[in-house]
């Protein structure tokens, strides 16, 4: 068992909005105050240089029972957030799991090794335009801002799924101790939802919810940023 931030979610624009250009890579830090498996804690999302086109994008969560870690080290190919590896080490109570993942975009496929199962090992078959789910959390920001469709492709623990999600409406949130107006975005597999809250001139998004059988498994919630 392991707990994971999925990828977070047709949205519609004016042909003004959708014109806007990609917004560049900054680093950038959050701290998010997280609910997991029903217990406080804290959450940091961060993106840093790598140098050379390369970035760094990092997300922990931590309480008394779950202790997550997830970064991928990612480049931008005009416009496109394209996965070079990943890593993700979690663990929940006792239990640990760490997974690494490789994309070789020399050869086209993404492996992945550690704690797999053979048949999740890959390889399997990239395409341009293919990211891992935190790459999603980024590209939706930026979807959201430029008014584009939210389709991805999310090559994630051996597979590949393709993923659409809704724009839901406009709401008021807290961030920082202040009200802000966010954009929520809305994605339902099943009996599984992610409910995402995007703030203008904020890099990643500002408040994840997932939801699970009707109930709230992970809520992030951003409390300070820079």
């Amino acid at each position: 068992m392991s707990i994971r931030i999925a990828a977070i979610l047709i949205a519609t624009g004016s042909l003004a909005a959708a014109s806007l250009p990609v917004r560049a890579v900054e680093a950038f830090t959050a701290q998010y105050q997280a609910s997991a498996m029903g217990m406080l804690g804290d959450g940091q999302m961060s993106i840093t240089s790598q140098g050379n086109n390369r970035w760094q994008y990092t997300l922990t969560v931590k309480n008394q029972l779950v202790d997550l870690s997830q970064k991928t080290i990612f480049d931008e190919q005009k416009g496109w957030l394209r996965p070079i590896s990943s890593s993700d080490v979690s663990r929940l109570l006792v239990k640990k799991k760490a997974v690494n993942a490789n994309f070789d975009w020399a050869r086209n496929q993404a492996t992945w090794t550690g704690d797999v199962k053979p048949e999740r090992a890959g390889p399997v078959a990239l395409k341009p335009g293919d990211m891992d789910a935190l790459l999603v959390n980024l590209a939706l920001v930026r979807d959201v801002a430029a008014g584009k469709p939210l389709n991805y492709r999310m090559v994630e623990n051996g597979s590949v799924k393709t993923m659409s999600y809704q724009v839901a409406g406009k709401e008021k949130i807290t961030v920082g101790g202040q009200s802000r107006d966010a954009t929520k975005v809305v994605r339902t597999s099943g009996n599984k939802q992610t409910i995402v809250w995007v703030v203008a001139n904020m890099p990643v998004p500002a408040r994840i919810l997932q939801r699970e059988d009707g109930q709230d498994s992970i809520d992030l919630q951003v409390k300070a940023w820079h």
